[in-house]
């Protein structure tokens, strides 16, 4: 068996994520739609919203 930790270890570094954001696919209405609610949720600062709409956008093309 091995002794605990008995000082500070150093913070775990995680890579920065830059992708782009996600485009949506030409003549669907649900990418429209995603797209439209990022636009408006962007513009009144809720980057909580913006994310989620790029996380649905990711996903979407699996049902395409």
């Amino acid at each position: 068996m091995t002794e605990p930790t008995r000082y500070s270890t150093p913070p775990v570094e995680l890579p920065l994520r830059l992708d782009q954001e996600p485009a949506p696919v030409e003549g669907c209405a649900a990418c429209a739609e995603l797209t439209a609610v990022r636009d408006r949720a962007r513009s009144v600062g809720d980057m909580t919203t913006v994310t989620d709409c790029d996380v649905f956008l990711r996903r979407h093309p699996e049902g395409h």
